[in-house]
């Protein structure tokens, strides 16, 4: 266990829980070395399925922007850039990674969620992918290997709000579940997680994961760079917070 993580271990699972529920689990730059740490630790100790959930309110409701007024523009590309670097990790994870999401995944919540092999959404949660409303390409390559070319353009031209059942019906989720119904999903996980030997299965996931980390990388470091990156997230918040009716 970290400052912000619930790390247990149960024959072969690793279950991470995100534990800033007073951020609703925002990702902050703790939080996210903590995840890089938890994920990279679970590729040599025998893990076999990787589960990530989120204490509180919400699974994660993005990039952590309390601290928005204090930070230069090369503190925000360093943080998305380890953000790249965390959703790479778990893409491209050489075991299954199942993602229980509930009420706000928004952002880099929705791209952590997205980065999984299987996601679980309760009934009601709420999805938002809005980077592109700030000019940062995150995730989009991911994003269109769940949904398609067309959907994908549509999720991030847009900035769209949409629930579990259109997530399910885009691919982006694959199953919705009750929270009740989540420890006897975990178990049938783990079980099939041991179907294959772990070389078979890190094969299987290294030859079906669409491979696209150099551009991914080179896409948010091109686009976090362009000078001005905190005032347009700034612009963009306070944009969003007069459309919630919040000022």
């Amino acid at each position: 266990m970290t400052d912000h993580l619930i790390i247990t271990t149960t024959a072969g699972a690793t279950e991470i829980t995100l534990n800033r529920a007073d951020r609703a689990n925002a990702l902050g730059p703790g939080l996210v070395e903590g995840l890089l740490g938890a994920v990279d630790a679970a590729t040599w100790d025998g893990t076999r399925l990787l589960v990530l959930r989120g204490e509180g309110k919400s699974f994660c409701s993005g990039f952590d922007l309390s601290d928005l007024e204090d930070v230069s523009d090369g503190d925000l590309v360093h943080r998305l850039i380890r953000i790249e670097t965390l959703l790479q990790a778990v893409y491209h994870a050489p075991f299954p990674t199942l993602a229980l999401a509930h009420g706000r995944v928004f952002g880099a919540g929705a791209d952590l969620f997205c980065a999984c092999s299987r996601r679980i959404a309760a009934p009601g949660t709420a999805f938002r992918m809005p980077g592109l409303g700030f000019g940062i390409v995150l995730g989009t390559r991911r994003l269109q290997v769940r949904v398609g070319e067309d959907q994908a353009r549509r999720i991030q031209n847009s900035g769209l709000t949409f629930g579990a059942a259109e997530a399910l019906d885009l691919g982006f989720a694959t199953e919705i579940a009750e929270p009740a119904a989540w420890p006897a999903l975990i178990d049938a996980e783990r079980a099939a997680a041991h179907t294959l030997t772990p070389q078979a299965t890190a094969d299987l996931f290294r030859v079906t994961a669409t491979d696209t980390r150099d551009a991914d990388m080179a896409d948010i470091a091109r686009t976090a760079s362009v000078p001005g990156l905190r005032a347009r997230i700034a612009a963009y918040r306070e944009q969003a917070l007069k459309a919630a009716g919040k000022k």
